[in-house]
């Protein structure tokens, strides 16, 4: 499923995982009960690829280095997953297990934004939400897939909202 998606197949079927693994269809089921089942152990193990990533302190002197770090990182880390992330956006309207996991996934993206904003940036709610539309997979998307940017384009384009945006605040 990993090595299906990585290469741009987007919805794969389940006889094409058993196809690529090289086991019969009834294996795959017998070890995965359902594609959701699949979904979950493709996860883990992109979880366990970024961990270390996501678990590192932004570094920086300011909160506004500490955003520049964070969407250097996001950059990083969304480059890895997008392909995952794609799929499982597709398939995420027919399974409440992924439908769950991007409301996380959103959840988690504002909330790890949230905890390196100062107060008075936090309680502007138009701000703050633009600055996660900003850092967020969503935007790193359209610009990577739609708009079909090289990673260090759209990394730039990242950048120059981020600087737009942050200069509605004064520095710390």
């Amino acid at each position: 499923m990993l090595d299906l998606v990585a290469r741009g197949e987007v919805a794969p079927s389940a006889a094409q995982v058993a196809e690529v693994a090289g086991v019969g269809l009834r294996s795959v089921f017998r070890h995965f009960r359902d594609m959701d089942a699949l979904y979950r152990e493709m996860a883990e193990a992109i979880e366990g690829q970024l961990l270390p990533i996501l678990m590192r302190p932004p570094e920086g002197a300011t909160w506004q280095e500490r955003l520049f770090d964070i969407a250097a990182r996001r950059a990083t880390i969304f480059e890895t997953i997008m392909p995952y992330r794609i799929s499982a956006n597709i398939r995420r309207f027919e399974s409440a297990f992924l439908m769950e996991g991007y409301r996380r996934q959103l959840r988690l993206e504002a909330e790890a934004l949230a905890a390196h904003l100062p107060e008075a940036v936090r309680t502007d709610a138009e701000g703050a939400r633009g600055l996660n539309v900003i850092l967020s997979f969503n935007t790193w998307r359209l610009l990577r897939h739609d708009q079909n940017l090289a990673p260090q384009e759209a990394a730039a384009v990242v950048r120059r909202m981020l600087d737009d945006a942050l200069a509605r605040w004064p520095e710390d």
